[in-house]
């Protein structure tokens, strides 16, 4: 049997209203197009439906019937549906995200490409600002959530850990510590090194594992970008320090250093306040963007 969905809405209006017009009313439909949604359907089921008078509209015996079993069923698949429909909703709109630049890169291009095809109606809208804007952004409600290096002081965040990025060197094929496959942080006494700045949130931590292996700093170029680092370091004017995750281009190469110094990266929100459930679906799949990278 070929019954609609709408002929059955159009049955259940006329057996509740006992009349063609009031049915026709509630449904927003013209009255002749109610009455021949249930003529399609009484020739379907091959069984009158309803005992027509000039005042009145009466469901045969077969019509009860029909009305009460599809009336509960009915209701079900309302709920059904308005679930369905309130489950998509919820997966439209946007989202602001914060993400230090060497993230940015390296992290969200695979996980906003990964939300689009799990969520197409969502969009995520990248800010991509150095480590001290992105808390800023993060605590001035700027953005939904932030992906930043774990600050050294957390009390106004809540924070999740969801990778750690260990340092490499960065250096030009030709250079003598490029012929090594590990490089110990003590091979960098001495040479001439382009850095990222204090907007980064590495840098700290770069010159902590320098510094408590007293080593004999030499930096002649401080930048805020990897990409202007990876130019000088092209141009011969030094070597560089750089997290994992910020591949340089490739005529230049990385090595490990040992003994291994890493960047915690987490996922920032304001302490004690909820995200979207939207901004939640974005979290969750930047987690598992990382989860596949990951050395926790």
């Amino acid at each position: 049997m070929n019954i609609s969905l709408r002929q059955l809405r159009v049955f259940l209006a006329v057996a509740r209203q006992q009349h063609f017009r009031r049915a026709a009313e509630s449904l927003h439909l013209s009255q002749p197009a109610v009455s021949r949604h249930i003529a399609e359907l009484e020739g379907e089921l091959g069984v009158r439906l309803f005992d027509r008078t000039t005042r009145e509209v009466i469901p045969t015996e077969a019509g009860r019937y029909l009305e009460n079993a599809i009336g509960r069923v009915l209701d079900e698949l309302e709920g059904v549906l308005d679930q369905v429909h309130s489950e998509s909703e919820r997966r439209r709109g946007k989202v602001h995200v914060a993400s230090v630049p060497t993230l940015s890169a390296g992290l969200m291009p695979q996980c906003i490409a990964e939300c689009a095809q799990l969520y197409p109606e969502l969009t995520i809208q990248l800010h991509d600002q150095a480590q001290t804007q992105v808390l800023d952004a993060v605590l001035g409600g700027e953005v939904d959530f932030g992906v930043a290096v774990a600050p050294t002081a957390t009390g106004e965040f809540d924070s999740e850990l969801i990778l750690r990025d260990p340092f490499v060197l960065v250096c030009r094929p030709d250079h003598p510590l490029a012929q090594l496959d590990r490089v110990p942080w003590r091979k960098l006494s001495g040479q001439p090194l382009v850095l990222l700045d204090y907007s980064s949130g590495s840098r700290r931590l770069i010159d902590h594992a320098l510094a408590k292996r007293h080593i004999e700093v030499n930096i002649v170029q401080q930048t805020g970008h990897t990409l202007t680092a990876f130019r000088m370091v092209e141009a011969g004017l030094g070597i560089s320090v750089s997290p994992a995750l910020s591949p340089p281009p490739p005529n230049l190469v990385t090595r490990p250093l040992t003994p291994v110094e890493h960047r915690d990266v987490v996922l920032l929100k304001r302490r004690q306040r909820s995200l979207s459930p939207l901004a939640t679906l974005v979290w969750d799949q930047l987690r598992s963007t990382a989860a596949k990278q990951s050395l926790l």
